[in-house]
């Protein structure tokens, strides 16, 4: 990979040159190769009366070479290269235990410097990837962009911005799926820390015995399975945001901990008597009523007050139906780019088929109809029907009997099809004798989860018959 050396008596003669005589030597050619192959070192102390072995004989005589010693360059097993040198002196064992010492430290320090630019190269590598991520995040999801033309979407972005530029604890309400974190994420990015981290925790998904760690760290050998220190998520938050989703899924155990955190940015990570301090926002977000679960005693009343500073509800989908052809429109676009579908219509009676519709799953569940009925009719009028009424009652046992209405061209009114979804439930439930759950049970006859199906219950008032 290099050479040097002072030419004395070849003016002219550039000897870092690596092509001709300077060559990059392959294994087994010459001394230096042979090195190379037996990782051998060789030392040859004087052969001025017999140089034919160098590959240029003239020179070794002309410049008055005496000595030649070759060591490997090894590294954890791995033969990196050689190290020679031509001398002009006689060279000793000594001279030669000395070169390969610097020959050891020399394959260290060359495996280092690969290693960092191999570090350098995965971390740029790294980076664009993240960058790349980030846009498909911005493009997929609009974070920052919340589309809603409905008067109740608009007051919750203004409520949102009002409460960005200050640094009070916000608690965001609302059913699964309305974009509760999109809302937090337009807070985080109106806000002075927006050059700073928004740290994202779904705490219905950490295992209880883990929210400790999760939250606040812990160092090597706290317990079972902590074998290096780790850093917490309220410390990676620090000077920044942290986002605790469902954060009534917290243990009351934990609950005082989290309390301590938010009045006095003090915490100790677990197994550490050390405290440490932060800085961080905190936006909570539930789907719960908190308000019963704290007369429930199965959450903190002060944490509750001391989260619900500045409280945004989110109202659900079938709410704001003003906003049903802007977003699907939306989703429409960003799915038609991802699939590469660019001549799918959304047409007036797909956005009928939509408004019918109460959507319990809210926003996220009108993105997955959209690109799934994308998928289905790649091109032309996008095919709304065959998502609701293919897939039965998963969406669509909020419109029992679509498929046989749409055949005879009859339009129900939104009275009639909750009549019929009403009906076809209880049906279901007689049928079953009121089990839900499990094979055979109403759920699985109506082709819903069953959690779908309870909710729906509840909301409609049916009581399960005995």
């Amino acid at each position: 990979m290099a050479s040097a050396g002072n030419p004395a008596n070849s003016p002219g003669e550039d000897w870092t040159f690596l092509q001709g005589h300077f060559r990059r030597i392959p294994l087994q050619s010459t001394k230096v190769g042979e090195v190379g192959t037996t990782e051998t070192p060789i030392l040859i102390k004087d052969f001025a009366p017999d140089n034919d072995w160098i590959i240029r004989p003239d020179w070794a005589r002309r410049e008055g070479i005496r000595s030649f010693v070759g060591h490997p360059l090894v590294f954890q097993g791995k033969n990196l290269g050689v190290l020679a040198l031509f001398s002009r002196e006689c060279l000793s064992e000594q001279d030669s235990t000395w070169i390969g010492i610097f020959a050891k430290q020399a394959a260290v320090a060359i495996a280092n410097a690969r290693a960092f630019e191999e570090i350098g190269r995965l971390r740029n590598q790294l980076e664009l990837h993240n960058a790349y991520l980030h846009e498909q995040v911005k493009e997929g999801f609009a974070f920052g962009e919340i589309v809603g033309e409905d008067p109740a979407i608009k007051k919750v972005l203004r409520e949102a911005q009002m409460v960005a530029c200050t640094n009070a604890t916000v608690l965001i309400g609302g059913e699964s799926g309305t974009g509760k974190e999109l809302i937090a994420r337009a807070i985080h990015d109106k806000s002075p820390r927006c050059d700073r981290p928004m740290i994202t925790v779904n705490c219905a998904s950490i295992p209880r015995d883990l929210f400790e760690s999760e939250f606040f760290g812990h160092v090597k050998g706290a317990f079972t399975g902590a074998l290096r220190d780790r850093i917490g998520r309220f410390q990676l938050a620090d000077k920044g945001t942290i986002f605790l989703d469902e954060v009534g899924e917290i243990p009351p155990e934990l609950q005082s901990k989290l309390l301590r955190v938010l009045q006095e940015g003090q915490f100790e990570r677990v197994g550490d008597d050390k405290t440490h301090h932060v800085d961080v926002r905190v936006i909570a977000a539930t789907n719960r009523d908190l308000n019963r679960e704290v007369e429930a005693r199965r959450f903190r009343q002060d944490l509750y007050y001391r989260l619900c500073t500045f409280p945004i509800h989110v109202p659900p989908l079938r709410a704001r139906p003003h906003d049903i052809r802007p977003l699907a429109a939306h989703f429409l676009n960003l799915s038609c780019r991802r699939l590469n579908c660019a001549d799918v219509r959304l047409t007036e009676h797909a956005i009928e088929l939509l408004a019918a519709y109460d959507w319990p799953g809210n926003v996220r569940e009108l993105q997955n109809v959209i690109e799934r009925a994308v998928i289905l009719s790649p091109s032309g009028p996008l095919r709304i029907d065959l998502v609701l009424c293919d897939t039965a009652s998963t969406p669509g046992a909020a419109i029992p009997h679509l498929q046989t209405s749409l055949q005879a061209g009859i339009v129900l009114s939104q009275q009639e099809m909750d009549r019929r979804a009403h009906n076809n439930m209880l049906a279901a439930l007689e049928k079953t004798r009121g089990r839900i759950y499990g094979s055979g049970g109403a759920a699985e006859i109506l082709g819903m989860k069953p959690t779908t199906l309870a909710y729906r219950l509840k909301r409609m008032g049916i009581k399960r018959p005995i």
